[in-house]
């Protein structure tokens, strides 16, 4: 059976801003609140979408019969993938993504709570949830938040994954801006040498606010063989922010997908500021 099309459509998003406050007999005008994606254009010009991909990523056990997990996907035209657990051979993860986060509170639960998903044994441990964000320099903001990141989790050729949270620690906060800049470098540069020989991608998610246990990212490390995964890990250990600036790391999923969705191409959502 083929994997279903899939079509993000885009949501609408609203800029909120605080009205100004009036204390006394003084009006003080509170500076406008702005929580768009920020990049740059090829003039250098401010660029900003109000567009992002929310994913979560899930573990469950006692999953015997899992060609009954494909068939469930496929015939509810969910958006995601579903990976074979490494480290446990009756587990499965399976990673599910919406520009709507009521998305995951609405049919995507309905979906979960129903078998055969709803037969399975949760690994809570495992959940979770997070948000794609641009940096400030991206070119193209619709690949940043949108494409890049479905596309990898839905590339048949990238079928190996590993999936994990961390938080960064106090002192890392604490650095000025040129400093974090210099250790974000070091750390990205890792990252950006494995993609350009199509060894590993990443995928990075924010979660503040959004993960039970206060972590700030979670990362999905995707690739077409595992040992890659493993080293981009290895070599990141060495950099300072992993060794001088995290406060926790993980725990590891480790899985290869068994099934991924098809996509279509997201509508264009950018624009100028």
């Amino acid at each position: 059976m083929t994997a279903p099309t899939i079509e993000t459509q885009p949501v609408p998003r609203t800029r909120p801003s605080l009205a100004p406050a009036t204390m006394g007999a003084h009006s003080t005008d509170l500076e406008n609140v702005d929580i768009s994606e920020k990049g740059r254009g090829a003039s250098g010009e401010v660029i900003s979408s109000d567009r992002r991909l929310y994913m979560q990523f899930m573990a469950f056990g006692d999953a015997r019969q899992p060609a009954a997990l494909i068939a469930a996907l496929e015939s509810a035209s969910i958006p995601g993938a579903l990976y074979a657990d490494l480290n446990d051979p009756r587990g499965v993860g399976l990673l599910t993504f919406s520009e709507s986060a009521d998305d995951f509170l609405g049919r995507f639960r309905s979906f979960l709570l129903d078998d055969p998903f709803g037969s399975l044994t949760p690994k809570p441990e495992y959940t979770m949830f997070g948000r794609t964000y641009a940096l400030g320099y991206e070119t193209d903001l619709e690949a940043t938040l949108i494409t890049r990141p479905r596309n990898r989790v839905c590339d048949p050729k990238l079928p190996w994954v590993v999936w994990y949270p961390l938080r960064r620690a106090g002192s890392f906060e604490q650095l000025s801006t040129q400093e974090q800049n210099v250790i974000l470098a070091e750390h990205g540069g890792i990252g950006r040498a494995f993609g350009r020989a199509n060894l590993g991608y990443d995928i990075r998610l924010a979660c503040h606010g959004l993960d039970k246990h206060d972590n700030d990212f979670v990362v999905g490390l995707v690739g077409p063989e595992l040992h890659p995964l493993s080293v981009i890990v290895q070599r990141m250990r060495k950099t300072k922010q992993t060794s001088l600036h995290l406060e926790r790391l993980g725990p590891f999923f480790v899985g290869k997908a068994i099934w991924q969705a098809r996509l279509h191409s997201a509508p264009h959502g950018v624009s100028a500021v």
